[in-house]
């Protein structure tokens, strides 16, 4: 790859962490008018239907790769909607920062779930752990004596992510990617919205308040940005990709503090240090690890 392409990838997958850390405060300020379930409902269906567009574009120019069966979908759809519910669900609980860093974890959780399946781990990945367990710690503490209960539903919700990340990277080796990402949105809609309806005050009124928010969260992060990584990531290698979009974490602490006024203390920056410091140390970890392998 020359330098110019090399550039133009690297735009795009910094773009596309900026997006998406920006989108951890349109998702915490959309909720002061809407439900979080509401929110993921109507986010995920105007993500699908940016991608309708983009899916018959690469058809008339003559894809063949194949399209993933339904149940692919659906399923990956339910694991999106488990780590969206939470993550959304946390945000309510915890800071935009907090939340960008604490789901970053899913760079260094992947690779430990892989051992479950026969992965192996280089040193740098356990490493990493070592670094984000500290960091957690420090950033999930701050102002209190315990964890907050906001970045343990977030946490949790990185480990669905990186279960979904698991299960995506097996199915884009055989599948069209846009085409899968389509149907799990659209799953992960409909399963928000009847969740949304069983549990929460669905208002238009609430939907119009919090439209920015969601116009962003839908439209820009999910449609816009993931058809950006599918694009950037045809070229880049996985663990400079993975480091490159780790950044999202800094983006949401800004975007935080910026948009939201969130306070950023002396503790809370030392955290979110150590777990870009994991997020950076599990991505070259894997790096090396396949450069050894000759995967």
């Amino acid at each position: 790859m020359s330098k110019r392409e090399l550039l133009k990838t690297d735009f795009l997958l910094l773009l596309t962490a900026a997006i998406w850390g920006f989108a951890f405060v349109a998702q915490r300020a959309g909720m002061a008018y809407i439900g979080p379930f509401l929110f993921n409902g109507i986010r995920f269906a105007l993500g699908s239907a940016v991608l309708l567009p983009v899916i018959l574009l690469s058809r008339r120019k003559g894809t063949s790769v194949p399209r993933a069966p339904l149940k692919y979908g659906i399923l990956t759809g339910l694991i999106l909607f488990a780590g969206a519910s939470l993550q959304q669900v946390g945000l309510v609980y915890t800071t935009a920062g907090n939340a960008g860093f604490v789901t970053g974890l899913y760079v260094v959780i992947v690779p430990v779930l892989g051992l479950f399946s026969g992965q192996t781990c280089a040193k740098n990945t356990w490493a990493g752990a070592i670094f984000a367990v500290a960091g957690m710690f420090l950033l999930s503490t701050v102002g209190s004596s315990r964890m907050a209960s906001g970045d343990i539903l977030v946490f949790a919700g990185a480990v669905f992510w990186a279960l979904h990340i698991q299960l995506i990277s097996k199915l884009m080796k055989k599948y069209d990617a846009l085409t899968l990402a389509a149907v799990q949105f659209v799953s992960c809609s409909l399963l928000s919205l009847i969740t949304a309806l069983l549990t929460e005050s669905v208002s238009v009124q609430g939907i119009r308040m919090a439209a920015v928010p969601i116009v962003y969260g839908g439209v820009i992060s999910v449609g816009i940005a993931y058809t950006l990584q599918v694009v950037a990531q045809k070229k880049a290698h996985p663990a400079h990709a993975a480091i490159i979009m780790s950044l999202e974490a800094v983006f949401a602490l800004i975007g935080g503090w910026i948009l939201l006024a969130e306070p950023v203390t002396l503790q809370g920056t030392a955290g979110g240090v150590l777990m870009l410091t994991a997020m950076i140390l599990s991505a070259t970890g894997q790096a090396r690890e396949k450069g050894s392998t000759g995967l």
